[in-house]
């Protein structure tokens, strides 16, 4: 995203809550992975599903429920955890919660 190029900016600010909805802001997009920007209202969540690849979660403010093979990890802001590939994961906010995603592709993914 041009606008964050060599530019500091607080994570926060870059997105907005949707009544009832999830919004994501892609910060970068590069073959080796990206990092994208979330914001989910106040009991919005995403089903469990896998990824062929890592992904670190950072909570930015609020706070979530981030399930991983089953293990439930409650996340409030400045945590984070690592979603490992190929396993079973879910979110669900507990309170309106933004958080950033980093995913990172292996070598084949």
């Amino acid at each position: 995203m041009d606008a964050l190029r060599a530019t500091p900016a607080a994570l926060a600010t870059l997105i907005d809550y949707a009544a009832g909805g999830i919004v994501s802001k892609v910060l970068l997009k590069q073959p080796a992975g990206s990092v994208t920007l979330f914001a989910f209202d106040a009991g919005q969540e995403l089903s469990e599903h896998t990824a062929p690849f890592d992904a670190l979660v950072y909570l930015v403010e609020g706070s979530a429920v981030v399930t991983i093979s089953g293990k439930a990890n409650r996340l409030g802001p400045g945590e984070t955890v690592l979603m490992p590939a190929n396993e079973p994961h879910a979110l669900k906010a507990l309170q309106p919660f933004k958080m950033l995603l980093i995913m990172i592709r292996g070598p084949g993914n």
